[in-house]
């Protein structure tokens, strides 16, 4: 069986902006490991193919090693179709019979599982067309658990973490944990992997949940780990209060204290500042103080704001910050409850939390969105800074970055319109 994994454009994706603007949706993180990694370990298909949104196709092909957009995949094999948004977890394996497909209330195709003879009945010329006529199959009598929004990975990564750690089977010491250092709870729910390096004076809590230390990562004297956690590979904690339920992707530099987050990786939370119930992708930088709001001071639940229009109510009292991709803040950056920080933006502190939403390729300067130095200085800071992790800003990069820039210019140039108008006015947000 062939795992195709459909990530198309559509409205589905604004759901998981602004993380999911530069990757598919299955290669967001919850828990030790991604979305696309939890269905891939549930259904054990003999190869997988992928479909996304053109602009991305080529960066894409730079980072996986499956087939991205190519039609010659939908031939030869049994296919299972499976949308991004489906949870692995419960994933009915046998339960969609052959030539049957299980199709959402707003005609989103969820899953359909495809033989020769299906295929031959079917639009093929397309993969768009595939979809679409897939919808003419019979329904499988089965529920489908879906992810409908970023958040939800937030909420339910702790749990994710221990799920996933029972499911990985492995505990015990490794790498190198140097004296004095502490281990509450059971070795059992703790694995430090080989290359791992924790220094005197650490504490590692595994009392209410597993922590898992990846390969090569260092964690640095002062720092508190409280279980369920995961440390992904060659990240470095400083000194940091690494609270329950974060899940760190690779080469991460995280001090201060972090609750209940997710990083994507290779992003610097260096210094002090907290950072709860927050999602944060690649290539960002928090300055020194750069706090966000998790909790309402009236505790009423939080709304986010995806599309620069409406707000939607996150249904829980706890969600922090989105952020996304190549995103800078200055010192003593202040990020409301809920807050929507786009790609590729430079956000100046303005001494009070600054707007729920900024749009991607925002200057955010003396308290409103502005062009600024435009994208190409954007681009070149992201050259420098990955090259620092001896990782090129490739063309193909730039040009998926510029796909980005103009599917985000409504909102960036109303965004500055509106700037403009409070600057005239002596007013800033």
């Amino acid at each position: 069986m062939r795992l195709v994994l459909l990530d198309l454009p559509g409205a589905d994706r604004v759901r998981f902006y602004p993380l999911a603007l530069s990757r598919p949706i299955w290669e967001l993180r919850c828990g030790i490991t991604n979305l696309a990694e939890k269905l891939v370990a549930k259904l054990r298909p003999t190869t997988v193919a992928c479909f996304v949104p053109p602009y991305m196709a080529e960066a894409y092909r730079e980072q996986t090693s499956w087939p991205v957009n190519d039609l010659r995949q939908l031939a030869g094999d049994e296919l299972l179709l499976v949308h991004p948004r489906v949870k692995a977890e419960d994933f009915p394996v046998d339960g969609i019979p052959p030539g049957h497909a299980v199709v959402s209330e707003e005609g989103t195709v969820l899953a359909a599982r495809i033989g020769p003879a299906e295929l031959a009945r079917l639009g093929t010329g397309s993969i768009e067309a595939l979809v679409e006529s897939a919808k003419s199959l019979p329904r499988a009598n089965v529920q489908l658990k879906l992810w409908n929004y970023i958040w939800d990975l937030i909420l339910e990564s702790p749990h994710q973490i221990t799920k996933d750690f029972a499911a990985l089977g492995r505990s015990g010491i490794e790498g190198t944990v140097e004296q004095p250092s502490a281990i509450r709870g059971s070795r059992s729910e703790l694995y430090i992997a080989p290359g791992v390096l924790v220094h005197p004076m650490v504490v590692l809590d595994a009392a209410n949940g597993p922590i898992y230390i990846d390969e090569g990562a260092e964690i640095h004297p002062f720092t508190r780990i409280e279980g369920p956690c995961y440390i992904g590979k060659k990240s470095i904690l400083l000194g940091c209060k690494c609270r329950e339920g974060n899940s760190i992707g690779p080469v991460c530099r995280v001090g201060g204290e972090v609750e209940e987050s997710i990083i994507q990786g290779y992003s610097n939370k260096y210094h002090d500042g907290f950072l709860g119930h927050a999602y944060v992708g690649e290539w960002v930088n928090l300055g020194a103080l750069t706090t966000n709001s998790d909790l309402k001071n009236d505790y009423t639940n939080v709304s986010v704001i995806l599309d620069g229009r409406r707000p939607i109510d996150t249904g829980s009292t706890k969600v922090g910050s989105l952020i996304g991709d190549h995103t800078k803040t200055s010192i003593g950056t202040l990020l409301n409850t809920g807050a929507h920080v786009g790609a590729m933006c430079i956000l100046a502190a303005t001494g009070k939390p600054l707007p729920k939403y900024i749009p991607s390729f925002a200057w955010f300067i003396e308290g409103v969105v502005t062009k600024g130095f435009g994208k190409q200085a954007l681009y070149e800071t992201a050259r420098i800074a990955m090259g620092r992790r001896k990782r090129q800003f490739t063309e193909a990069q730039q040009a998926m970055w510029d796909a980005i820039y103009e599917l985000t210019a409504p909102q960036r140039e109303e965004a500055i319109r509106r700037g403009r108008r409070l600057l005239a006015t002596g007013r800033t947000a």
